[in-house]
């Protein structure tokens, strides 16, 4: 089961690669000078995005677990 633990490490390394892609965008938002409601609006966008980052990473060690446990 190699092959799993190596999906597994890839979708892992997507959702760190969507973590920093996150602080990426956090940072262009504070420095942007946006006024309060857009960036809210503009953080929600952003808090949304980071779950799904935070929820493929997750996934990906499942998936290396499982491949280890099966192996």
């Amino acid at each position: 089961m190699d092959w799993l633990i190596w999906i597994g490490a890839a979708v892992s390394l997507g959702g760190v690669a969507g973590l920093l892609r996150c602080i990426q965008l956090a940072l262009r938002a504070r420095n942007a000078g946006l006024d309060s409601a857009a960036m809210r609006a503009r953080l929600q966008q952003i808090v949304t995005f980071n779950l799904a980052a935070v929820g493929v990473s997750a996934l990906g060690l499942m998936l290396v677990v499982t491949g280890i446990i099966l192996n």
